[in-house]
């Protein structure tokens, strides 16, 4: 009897509980969309016009309609022709590894998982040859600049040969050459793979499980959110790139764009798209940072024609009039590590991004862990252009690239630029896609309230969890959407 009475008064909070939330829906169906803090879940200005994106990209110095317009005309066409040319198109990468954290469990079930690996006659003569990296009291650099100001450029300097230093913002021991194989992109692009399930899933939880928060909060300080913002911008334009080159069938091995994963995976999230467009810029800002030092350095295959044809390419991309006028620092990365703090907070986010790096050994798909651990190094390398090496100031001093380093950046820039072109390009055809494929009959109200609270998809209808905690009979259909059926006819 006395549990009876108590299921019954636990009823009565779901009935009252049923009135508010239909009270809320009703008022939300009329009213703008606030967040739970008060604050709109509009970002600013960013409903104007017909762009759904528009005005400043967040912690950026450029604005949405001004990265579209030079990454069409001037970016992604150079990109396009650099990343074929004979020097970046061979990446030089550890395959086989073993991951510290889980067994590799991984399973594709596709052959395109797999890698093909360059014979020794394909990739050039010249990057079997050692190294002879520029010692670093052996420097030629422009001088006069004051010492008080901020430098954000890294002057001149003679180029003579890649280095043979670690990065130290990435795992792998790059310098290790007995573990390294050499692999052509041209013949591997980064696409759809059969990879998927739990071990795929695993991956990316671990990343921002254990590195950076998922869903970062207000708790977070700038140096942490930015990194939360790289991580997501880079998944985001993985799951971009993958939408636009998917297996649509099988038996035919018919191959195009699925706009309904693109708009699943990352339009339905505007955050998504906001961190793809900071993580575009904030590479960018690395590559025009460098650009002295990406203008002299070699890039010998032994092709001469090729070899003069990627050096004005390089030319082309970093001194570009339109990029210099329209955006010139992409991104301001004098306002981080400021405080006594700072140098402390470098180091600590230097060991997360490590961490990451080291997931990459665990992915269970050989194509993806090649596109995953050139990716990784690329942002790395952005990373050790724009900040530090562990954690002392990046001065033009002391940055060395590998060769292997920059062959990664401007693969990744490339990368992040096809994905931003996608995005702009056919994301209104997606979005237009999901609307006319969605039911007219809503989903579980309290799901739509949860989805426009915190802005990700919401669990399984919380009624019916609620009703099998009170209940030892099998819930019904979502009740909210039995009783918005009968008020809506």
């Amino acid at each position: 009897m006395v549990g009876e009475k108590s299921k019954g008064k636990r009823w009565g909070w779901v009935v009252g509980a049923l009135i508010a939330v239909l009270v809320a829906v009703a008022f939300s169906s009329a009213a703008p969309k606030i967040g739970l803090f008060g604050s709109s879940n509009k970002p600013c200005n960013c409903t104007q016009g017909g762009n759904k994106y528009s005005g400043m990209v967040e912690d950026c110095c450029c604005d949405y309609e001004t990265v579209d317009r030079l990454n069409k005309d001037v970016l992604n066409p150079s990109l396009q022709e650099l990343v074929k040319t004979p020097f970046f198109r061979y990446f030089k990468v550890k395959l086989w590894c073993d991951c510290p954290f889980w067994p590799d469990d991984g399973m594709c079930r596709l052959r395109d998982c797999s890698v093909c690996e360059c014979p020794d006659n394909e990739f050039p003569e010249s990057f079997k040859k050692p190294n002879h990296g520029l010692p670093l009291d052996n420097l030629m650099c422009q001088e006069g600049k004051p010492e008080a100001a901020v430098d954000r450029t890294l002057d001149r300097k003679a180029f003579r040969g890649w280095t043979e230093i670690d990065n130290p913002w990435t795992n792998d021991d790059e310098t290790d050459n007995a573990e390294m194989t050499y692999v052509n992109l041209q013949l591997n692009p980064e696409r759809y793979t059969g990879y998927t399930g739990p071990s795929a899933r695993r991956i990316w939880d671990a990343v921002y499980a254990e590195n950076c928060p998922k869903y970062p909060s207000e708790e977070l300080c700038y140096e942490e959110r930015i990194l939360y913002k790289l991580i997501s911008g880079l998944h985001s334009s993985i799951s971009v790139h993958i939408a636009s080159d998917y297996l649509l069938d099988e038996t035919t091995q018919t191959w195009g764009q699925n706009l309904s994963l693109m708009y699943d995976r990352v339009l339905r999230y505007p955050d998504r798209v906001r961190n793809l467009y900071f993580t575009y810029l904030f590479v960018l800002r690395a590559v025009t940072k460098a650009a002295d030092y990406l203008e002299h350095a070699e890039y010998d295959t032994g092709d001469v024609t090729e070899d003069l044809k990627t050096q004005s390419l390089i030319k082309q991309l970093l001194y570009n009039p339109q990029l210099e006028a329209a955006c010139p620092i992409p991104f301001d990365e004098a306002k981080l590590w400021k405080g006594q703090s700072g140098p402390e907070l470098k180091q600590k986010i230097q060991k997360q991004f490590r961490n990451i790096s080291t997931l990459m050994d665990c992915v269970g798909c050989e194509k993806c862990r090649l596109w995953g651990k050139l990716q990784v190094l690329g942002l790395g390398t952005a990373l050790e252009i724009l900040f530090s090496v562990d954690g002392q100031p990046n001065t033009r001093q002391n940055l060395q690239l590998q060769r292997n380093e920059v062959i990664a950046l401007m693969n990744l820039l490339n990368r992040l630029s096809e994905s931003v072109k996608f995005v702009h390009e056919m994301g209104p055809s997606a979005e237009i896609e999901a609307q006319v494929s969605t039911p007219t009959f809503p989903n579980c109200p309290l799901q739509r309230m949860w989805a426009s609270f915190f802005n990700r998809p919401a669990p399984n209808c919380p009624l019916q969890r609620m009703w099998k905690s009170i209940s030892d009979t099998p819930p019904p259909s979502c009740p909210l959407q039995r009783i918005w059926a009968s008020i809506n006819g």
